[in-house]
C-alpha cells in the first residue's frame, strides 16, 4: 500500500483550485455582473484558504483571506466587480502559487504590494471597515457582533470518525467560527470509549457552539464546506432579543463536492443542495493516478505487443491448431488492452487552450491592444505527452500573433477593421493526427520584409527563387526576426525556432498561410500519440523499415519498364498527375540489386504527395516506438525504432525529414549532371 504525502495531495488540489479560480475570473471579465461567477470565485478562494490552513500553509491562508474578503464584499453588493479587481486577484493568485511552491520563502514584501493593489481596486469607500490589514482576530470580530441586529446561532455538529486521518482539523473549524463573532464552545464527550478501545487516529468528540454574529447563515455554512457531505450538523437560529420559540428546523448546507470537483460550472447555493448532491455523486468515481504510473503501464503494454507479435510469428509457422487459437486470443486481448491504454493517455486539448486565456489577458493589458481569444474543438483528445510538449510552442505562436500580427486599435480602425483583434485556437482530428491552428485577423506576414531579412542574414542568396510556402517557412529559421526592436514579447528570433524544433521532435509538420492585411494562419499537424502507432512494414534491401500508416495514401507497383523510363526525372504518372518519388535504396546505399518488381508507397507530407520506392511491402504492423539513442541523435531520417516479432529491429521513417533530404539530394544530382 502506498502512503500518500498529504502535502503533495494538497498541492494537487490547490492546482485544480487555481485553475478553477482563474477560469472564473476570466469568465467574469465578459460579464462583471454575473453573480454565479462571483460566487464561484469566492468559493474557490474560500476552499483554498481553508485547505491551506488545514495543511499548515498559514501564510497562504492569511494572504488568500484578503482576496476572499474582497470578493465577499462584491458578492454582498457592497462594491462592484471591476476589471481592475479581476487583474489584482489574478496577480495575487500568482503570489499564492509561490506560497504553495515555497511556503518558507521570503514573500512578505511582494505580498504587501499586491495587497495594496487589491485594496485600491476594491476602493477606499468602506474598505477600512471590511478589509482588514491582517487576518481578523476573534476578539475584534466579536466586538463588532455586539449590536442589537446580531443573531444567535446554535450549532450541534459531529465530524466523521476518520476526519483527522483525511486532513480535517477540527480546531481550525472552531477558529473560523470564532472569526464570525462571539463564540461559546462545549465539547460532547459522550462517545469517547474506554482507553483500551480508543483508536488515536479516530475522532470521538462532538461540539455544541453558540455563536452570536451579524454575518449571514451562508458564512457559517461555508466554514464546513469541506466536510458537509459526511458530517452530522444541526443549525438553529433565533434573534438575540426574540423568545426561544423562534428556533427553526435544522438546515444542511450544500455539499462540498460541487465546490471541490467543479471545473467551470457555477458553485451551487444552499437552496439547491438536494439536487446538487445527486449530481455530485458521479464525481467520486474519478480516480487520480500519477502520470508516472500511466507511463510505466504504457511501457508494459508496449512490451506485451512485442511479445504478442513474436507469438503470432511462431504460431504462423506452426501446424499446432491450439497454438494458433491461443495466439489469436492473445492478439485480440492485447489489441483491446492497447486501445484502452491509449484512451487513458488521451487528454482533451481544451486543457491546453485554457492556459492561454490568462496569457492573452495579460498581453492585452501590456500592449494596450484589445484582444478576443476564441477556441474551437476543445474536446479533441491528444496524448498527454503531446499536450505537455505543445505548451511552449503554442505560447510562442500566440505571443507572435499578438505582437507581430494584431495591430493597435487605432490602426485597425484606420484599416476598416473592428478595434478588437481576434486570435483563434482551433483543434481537429484528421486520421491519425491532430491539427492545431492559430489564426489572427491582423496585418499578415510582409513577404518583402521576410525576404530582405533572410538575405541580409545570409539565410538565402539575394534574388533566389522561392515558392511562397518556402518563403513563409523562413520565419522558423534560428535567429530570424522581423521585429524593429527587441521587446518583452519578441525580437530576439528564438521563439519560432523553438516551435519548429519541438514540432519536428513530435514528428509533426508546420503549415503557414498568410494574406497581407487580413491575417495569418499557422497549423501544426501532430500525431495523436507518441507511444504506439499503426505502421506499414516495408523491406529495402535486407533491412526492414516502418512508415507511419497515417502518412500513407496508397501503394503502387513499379515495373522494370517504368523504373527505367523514370530514370533521370523520378516522376510517376498517377491518375493524370505527376508524383515525384524517392528511391530509398539509393538514399540508404544498400548496395544490393533491386527486386524486379519494386513497389511505390505514396505518402502525404503537408500539401504535397511523394512516392517512396521499396523492394517489398510486408504489411501493417502495430509499432511500439522506442527512442533512438543519443549516439543517433543527428540521424534525422528516422524518428525511432521498433522491435519485430523475430527480435530484429526496424527503423521508423521520419517521412517529413526524409522527403526534405531526398529533394536536396535530387537537386544536387541535377546540378552535378
Amino acid at each position: 500500500m502506498t502512503n500518500l504525502d498529504p502535502i503533495q495531495v494538497f498541492r494537487t488540489e490547490a492546482a485544480e483550485l487555481f485553475e478553477q479560480i482563474e477560469g472564473g475570473l476570466l469568465d467574469l471579465l465578459h460579464d462583471l455582473s454575473n453573480q454565479d461567477q462571483i460566487d464561484a470565485v469566492f468559493r474557490g478562494l474560500h476552499t483554498l484558504k481553508g485547505s491551506g490552513a488545514m495543511f499548515g500553509f498559514e501564510a497562504l491562508a492569511a494572504f488568500t483571506h484578503h482576496c476572499e474578503t474582497a470578493f465577499d464584499r462584491v458578492r454582498k453588493g457592497e462594491v462592484p466587480a471591476t476589471a481592475e479587481l479581476v487583474a489584482a486577484v489574478l496577480d495575487a493568485q500568482d503570489h499564492m502559487k509561490s506560497l504553495v511552491a515555497t511556503p518558507n520563502g521570503d514573500h512578505e514584501m511582494a505580498g504587501d504590494v499586491l495587497l495594496a493593489k487589491l485594496q485600491a481596486a476594491v476602493g477606499a469607500g468602506g474598505a477600512h471597515h471590511h478589509a482588514p490589514t491582517a487576518a481578523p482576530q476573534p476578539a475584534a470580530v466579536a466586538a463588532e457582533a455586539a449590536p442589537n441586529g446580531a443573531t444567535v446561532w446554535t450549532l450541534v455538529f459531529r465530524l466523521p470518525m476518520n476526519s483527522m486521518v483525511n486532513g480535517t482539523n477540527p480546531l481550525g473549524l472552531l477558529d473560523e467560527l470564532r472569526e464570525l463573532g462571539e463564540c461559546k464552545v462545549v465539547a460532547d464527550k459522550s462517545k469517547i470509549p474506554d482507553l483500551d478501545s480508543l483508536t488515536p487516529q479516530e475522532l470521538y468528540l462532538g461540539w455544541t457552539v453558540t455563536l452570536t454574529t451579524d454575518k449571514p447563515k451562508s458564512d457559517i455554512e461555508d466554514v464546513f464546506i469541506f466536510v458537509m457531505d459526511d458530517m452530522e450538523i444541526a443549525l438553529t437560529q433565533a434573534r438575540a432579543d426574540a423568545p426561544e420559540a423562534d428556533v427553526v428546523a435544522p438546515v444542511v448546507a450544500a455539499p462540498p463536492v460541487a465546490a471541490v470537483q467543479q471545473k467551470s460550472a457555477p458553485a451551487p447555493t444552499a437552496a439547491s443542495a438536494p439536487v446538487d448532491a445527486k449530481h455530485a455523486k458521479p464525481a467520486a468515481e474519478n480516480v487520480r493516478v500519477p502520470a508516472e504510473r500511466l507511463d510505466e503501464l504504457m511501457d508494459r503494454v508496449g512490451e506485451l505487443v512485442i511479445a504478442q507479435s513474436r507469438l503470432s510469428q511462431l504460431a504462423g509457422s506452426s501446424a499446432d491448431i491450439m497454438l494458433r487459437s491461443v495466439s489469436e486470443d492473445v492478439e485480440r486481448l492485447s489489441g483491446e488492452l492497447r486501445d484502452t491504454m491509449m484512451v487513458l493517455r488521451m487528454v482533451p486539448v481544451g486543457s491546453l487552450f485554457t492556459r492561454f486565456r490568462r496569457l492573452v489577458h495579460d498581453l492585452a493589458r501590456e500592449t494596450g491592444k484589445i484582444i478576443e481569444l476564441q477556441t474551437e474543438g476543445e474536446t479533441t483528445e491528444v496524448d498527454k505527452t503531446v499536450i505537455e510538449r505543445l505548451a511552449d510552442p503554442l505560447v510562442h505562436l500566440v505571443r507572435n500573433s499578438i505582437d507581430h500580427g494584431l495591430e493597435m486599435p487605432q490602426d485597425r480602425l484606420a484599416a476598416g477593421k473592428p478595434e478588437t483583434g481576434k486570435v483563434t485556437l482551433l483543434a481537429r482530428q484528421s486520421g491519425g493526427e491532430v491539427i492545431i491552428t492559430i489564426k489572427d485577423d491582423g496585418r499578415g506576414i510582409n513577404r518583402e520584409r521576410v525576404r530582405a531579412k533572410a538575405e541580409s542574414s545570409g539565410i538565402i542568396q539575394p534574388g533566389a527563387q522561392l515558392m511562397d510556402q518556402e518563403l513563409l517557412q523562413l520565419i522558423f529559421q534560428p535567429g530570424f526576426s522581423t521585429a524593429q526592436q527587441i521587446t518583452n514579447l519578441s525580437g530576439r528570433g528564438v521563439g519560432m525556432d523553438v516551435v519548429k524544433k519541438t514540432v519536428e521532435a513530435l514528428r509533426g509538420v508546420i503549415d503557414v498561410r498568410s494574406e497581407e492585411g487580413k491575417g495569418s494562419e499557422i497549423s501544426l499537424r501532430i500525431p495523436l500519440t507518441l507511444a504506439i502507432i499503426d505502421g506499414l512494414l516495408v523491406r529495402v534491401g535486407t533491412g526492414c523499415y516502418v512508415i507511419p500508416l497515417s502518412a500513407v495514401e496508397e501503394c503502387l507497383e513499379l515495373s522494370i519498364e517504368d523504373d527505367l523510363r523514370s530514370r533521370g526525372r523520378s516522376f510517376i504518372s498517377l491518375r493524370d498527375s505527376l508524383v515525384p518519388f524517392l528511391r530509398l535504396r539509393d538514399m540508404f546505399r544498400t548496395g544490393t540489386q533491386p527486386d524486379p518488381y519494386q513497389k511505390v508507397v505514396v505518402i502525404s507530407t503537408g500539401n504535397e504527395r511523394v512516392g517512396l520506392v521499396v523492394d517489398q511491402i510486408i504489411g501493417d504492423h502495430q509499432t511500439v516506438i522506442k527512442a533512438m539513442s543519443r549516439l543517433h541523435h543527428d540521424v534525422v531520417t528516422f524518428s525511432g525504432a521498433t522491435i519485430l516479432g523475430d527480435g530484429s529491429v526496424a527503423l521508423i521513417l521520419d517521412v517529413t525529414n526524409l522527403v526534405s533530404i531526398g529533394q536536396q539530394q535530387e537537386a544536387q544530382l541535377r546540378i552535378a549532371g
